[in-house]
């Protein structure tokens, strides 16, 4: 397949698009219509969508690669992630191509993630396809997202060469895409035809020495760790001698042990990996993202990837609760430590820093959703820790205290809007856009602190009942922008440790909502529900009704509990305050005080 194969023959795009717009379904469809499946073979649903959370969530965390030959070219395909909060994997696809796909679903049009990646590929200078997917939508509005679009170009400083972007309609669903609304609809050979014809062959220099920037890293058991990106200059041979070229200027030398290209959804092994080409280089040990690997006599560097910096920050810290090592497999500060410091390695938006405390790190990231994903990752590895509140990074600039901003978007019902519009006062966001969105429903767009969106999102479900959806990206900087508070309900603690029965949990539902069934094992300090006022209490779930002359001890069975309010680990790490943990193991997700004492809490606030 790979024989005479050049970087005329190469094409190179990555897919970019907000959540759900429909991305790895048309990466489904494209690898169908190519051929790399047989016949009757029975393929999952994105299937780029590899990893279990990935399923679960029905998102993209992960960049991936793969390729498909049309019409004698190969045409290399990076499915990037659509939310900002994985802003580091779209700047590291950016690097490997020359074009992208921007879809856009023919119905919402351009949402916050939309803009945030489109403004990365005009950065680089790339030259977009606008797909208007999701065509065959009964209330698709093609000619409206169209000039929504152009507004967006022009928003975000496009030059005339990538305004003048080719336009396709598609239907992944359907399998079709379509120059023109009213062209015919049958397969998707007029996509593949534009990529061909719209996206330039890769800028290399074949005839120079070999250079190539790891854009993303790979660990096989079997061959060790991998690098993956596109090759710049010169060929690369199985076997042969590399430079590695560190971020520091050093080097050191590498060999290829194997070379590996893109072919569907394999990597196969070839002799020569080509310029043009996206490779994969395996047997290179303590390698890094962001470093380039050369000609041994020729050594030349690769402009490094800039990633943009981290928004948020928490801490992470060993898990010392009373039930801690009773379920995960890793629980030492050693084996957090080896765990924070090796993401480093693949994630190239995190930052992780030591504290004085060796069993404490600060660990700073994207978005709640960035650091949500590690956690939940880790958890899944056997590791028990504890997390604090997330923080806001604060920045000095030009003598001003600021902070960052995200551009939020809110589509909801019109008579939640008053409720919606309070909030967002409460939690200093500034309204910028206000306009009818149709079937009853308002689109608000604020500008807001990161810090007070933390919390919202439940918030937010109550006071549309389900029914309103929000976006936000990341906005730049401003000035602070003051206090602010955003739980207004303080939390119902356990007084005693023990387990939690139905005659205490009777007691503790008249104070608030739960968060616990009967049956679960608490210990004092532990937070157990929400309490309906703003002063935290003590309450005791573990309490027993005991048998007496006037009573049976088991009276109590038919006593029918209101179901309690279950927590994701999003909605344990904004619910928190800031003398609050979120306990996290494999098993369990607990919410706690930092200090467990009352008798120590009330000191310390006297204190405070």
């Amino acid at each position: 397949m790979m024989e005479g194969l050049t970087g005329d023959r190469i094409r190179n795009v990555a897919i970019i698009a907000h959540v759900d717009h429909g991305k790895t379904t048309l990466v489904d469809c494209l690898l169908r219509q190519s051929g790399i499946f047989r016949d009757k073979a029975v393929v999952m649903e994105r299937v780029m969508d590899s990893i279990d959370l990935e399923r679960e969530r029905g998102i993209t965390i992960l960049a991936k690669n793969t390729a498909v030959m049309y019409r004698g070219i190969k045409i290399n395909i990076i499915d990037t992630p659509g939310h900002a909060d994985f802003g580091g994997e779209v700047e590291r696809a950016l690097s490997m191509v020359n074009g992208v796909l921007l879809i856009v679903d023919s119905s919402e049009g351009p949402m916050p993630q939309t803009k945030y990646v489109l403004g990365k590929a005009l950065q680089a200078g790339l030259q977009p396809l606008v797909v208007i997917n999701k065509s065959d939508r009964p209330d698709a509005r093609p000619l409206e997202v169209v000039n929504e679009i152009i507004d967006l170009f022009f928003e975000l400083g496009a030059d005339d060469r990538q305004l003048d972007f080719p336009i396709l309609y598609t239907s992944a669903k359907e399998g079709w895409a379509a120059g023109d609304w009213d062209d015919e609809r049958s397969g998707m050979n007029p996509l593949f035809e534009a990529i061909i014809k719209d996206v330039k062959p890769p800028e290399c220099n074949p005839d120079g020495p070999f250079q190539m920037l790891i854009s993303n890293l790979e660990h096989d058991s079997y061959l060790g760790r991998c690098a993956i990106g596109m090759i710049k200059g010169g060929s690369i041979t199985r076997g042969q001698q590399v430079t590695l070229i560190r971020h520091d200027g050093s080097l050191g030398k590498r060999k290829a042990a194997r070379v590996f290209v893109y072919s569907g959804l394999k990597n196969i092994e070839v002799d020569t990996a080509v310029s043009g080409d996206i490779a994969v280089v395996a047997g290179l040990e303590d390698i890094n993202i962001g470093e380039t690997l050369a000609d041994p006599h020729d050594p030349r560097p690769l402009p490094a990837i800039k990633v943009d910096e981290p928004t948020l920050s928490m801490t992470f810290m060993v898990n010392d609760s009373p039930l801690a090592g009773q379920e995960g497999e890793y629980v030492t500060s050693r084996k957090l430590r080896e765990r924070l410091f090796k993401e480093l390695n693949a994630n190239v938006s995190l930052q992780v820093e030591e504290t004085d405390s060796p069993d404490q790190f600060k660990v700073s990231g994207r978005g709640e959703l960035h650091l949500s994903i590690l956690i939940e990752n880790m958890r899944r590895d056997g590791y028990e820790l504890q997390v604090s509140k997330p923080q806001a990074i604060f920045k000095t600039i030009d003598g001003v205290l600021s902070e960052p901003m995200e551009y939020l978007i809110i589509h909801g019902p019109e008579d939640a809007q008053g409720a919606i519009m309070e909030n967002m006062g409460r939690r200093r966001g500034e309204l910028v856009n206000m306009v009818p969105a149709g079937g009853g429903d308002v689109r608000l767009d604020y500008v807001v602190p990161a810090r007070g969106l933390i919390g919202f999102t439940a918030e937010f479900l109550t006071e549309t009942r389900g029914r309103g959806v929000m976006n936000y990206t990341f906005h730049g900087y401003q000035p602070y922008k003051g206090e602010i508070h955003t739980r207004f309900r303080a939390a119902l603690i356990a007084w005693e440790t023990g387990e939690a029965t139905t005659y205490g949990l009777l007691q503790a539902e008249e104070r608030g909502a739960l968060f616990i069934k009967p049956g679960t094992r608490v210990y004092q300090g532990m937070i157990v529900g929400l309490h309906s006022r703003d002063k935290d209490l003590e309450v005791n779930v573990c309490k027993r009704k005991h048998l007496t002359n006037m009573r049976a001890s088991g009276s109590d069975d038919t006593v029918r509990l209101k179901e309690p309010r279950h927590l994701t680990l999003e909605a344990a790490i904004e619910f928190i305050a800031e003398d609050e943990l979120v306990e996290i193991t494999p098993k369990n997700i607990r919410l706690r005080k930092k200090c467990l004492d009352k008798n120590q809490r009330d000191r310390q606030n006297k204190r405070e």
